[in-house]
């Protein structure tokens, strides 16, 4: 005759044994980093709200934003700007995500090579790009660029960021 094992006890059983086995997991050291992403959506919104905020102070802008690995995940450019205003704010972009600090700090830090960084392929250190982050991690980065100097280019991106600042804190 077969005996059964009452279902409360095997379901305790269980319990227990996936508990030990979860313990033994959380000791082993992980070979996975959780890194957050920025959604296509997100930087696209990113770049569009930085480029209208410039466009109602009357400059025409391109916006450029990038992700952690500095990969361009949203470009816009407004009507009459200029075609090299996009090369030029992804630029910026990638001077933040190089220095982990808005393009206009990272030229202010480290003015002795300022000179010596706008020859690197990629990276021009002028003010105008700013970082996207959410709960302390970096996302990204956003350049402007095409309003008359950098400075403003930095407000409108800023602007942007700030519009959205319940979208990338949702993130967390």
């Amino acid at each position: 005759m077969k005996k059964r094992i009452p279902i409360m006890l095997l379901t305790t059983l269980l319990a227990s044994l996936n508990l030990a086995h979860a313990e033994d997991e959380a000791k082993k050291p992980s070979n996975f980093i959780s890194v957050k992403q920025i959604s296509m959506e997100l930087a696209m919104d990113i770049a569009h709200e930085s480029v209208l905020a410039c466009r109602e102070k009357g400059y025409n802008v391109a916006a450029v934003v990038v992700d952690r690995n500095a990969s361009v995940q949203a470009l816009l450019r407004d009507t009459m700007a200029a075609r090299f205003t996009m090369q030029i704010a992804e630029e910026k972009a990638n001077a933040v995500i190089m220095s982990g600090a808005s393009s206009a700090e990272f030229r202010a830090n480290r003015a002795d090579i300022k000179d010596e960084m706008n020859e690197v392929d990629g990276i021009l250190m002028l003010e105008g790009g700013l970082k996207i982050e959410s709960g302390g991690s970096l996302l990204g980065a956003i350049g402007v660029s095409g309003a008359p100097g950098g400075e403003k280019d930095a407000e409108c991106a800023k602007a942007a960021l700030d519009k959205l600042m319940e979208r990338l804190e949702m993130m967390d």
